[in-house]
Order: structure tokens, then sequence, then C-alpha cells
């Protein structure tokens, strides 16, 4: 078996996963991934609904940095799925489905943040990786999170 060095050329032995195991874990990964886009959106459309009364699609392209018509079609995409609603030339809403996977994100960036900034992590950094760390923790690994968060707290 092949050790690895870290930087502070420590040895680690390298986990040795059965197949199955492994193929699931990139399973999950790339569920993880399909689902980023829409949890991203109806985590923002809440926020904007939240702040500013209603979530207009130029400012959803401008908070994520795309182009509306890249909103357009991925609001259509939500639409389909049941988490938006919106009518020609309005805001976009979110729908009760819409609402509930806004609150569940919320949630889940909410506890990664803490557990980073627990860990002596900035802010701004907390907030940055929490965005790509919320779409792949497991339940279990955000109830630990938050044990260790409260534990320490």
């Amino acid at each position: 078996m092949t050790k690895l060095e870290s930087n502070d050329r420590e040895t680690v032995e390298p986990v040795v996963r059965a197949p199955e195991a492994q193929a699931e874990g990139f399973a999950t990964v790339r569920q993880a991934h399909e689902s980023e886009m829409a949890e991203d959106y109806v985590e923002l459309i809440a926020e904007l609904i939240e702040t500013q009364g209603e979530a207009r699609p130029v400012e959803i392209a401008e908070r994520l940095g795309v182009k509306p018509p890249t909103v357009t079609k991925n609001i259509s995409r939500l639409k389909a799925a049941g988490l938006v609603r919106r009518e020609p030339y309005r805001a976009i809403f979110l729908t009760e489905n819409g609402q509930a996977l806004a609150e569940t994100c919320k949630r889940r960036h909410r506890i990664v943040v803490a557990f980073l900034r627990g860990l002596g992590i900035d802010e701004e950094t907390a907030e940055r990786d929490a965005e790509g760390i919320e779409h792949h923790v497991s339940e279990a690994t955000l109830k630990a999170f938050e044990r260790h968060i409260l534990q320490n707290s």
C-alpha cells in the first residue's frame, strides 16, 4: 500500500473502499451537482423576496453573476419542477415546494458557515466555502456539525 505525504511530511494511509461504495459516493456527488442550480436559485429568490419584497430576473442574474437569458432558462426549469411560479413581466415567486427547499438550503448554509467559523475560518471565506459544501454534505454530517457547534459554544 502506498502512503501519501501531506505538506508537513506526515504520512497518511490511503482509504481503500469497495468498488460499490466508491461508485455510490460518485453517484451522490453527481446528484448533488444536478440539484445545485435549483438550490442556489430558490435560496436566492427567497432572500430577495425577504429583503426586497420581490425577486426579479435582472437581480437574480446580477447576484449569480450570469446573463439574463441563463436566468430565464433556469427559471423555466424551476417552474417545470414546481418550485417557482411566474407571470409574464412580473417578479418570480416560490411555490410551497420551492419555499420548503429554500428553507432547507438556508438551514444547511447556516450550519456549515457556523461550523467553519468555529474552526477559525474568517466570515468571507466561510460564506464562500459554504456555497459549495452545503450542496454535498449529508444530513448525518450536518447533525455532527450541529453537535460540534453546540458543544463548543
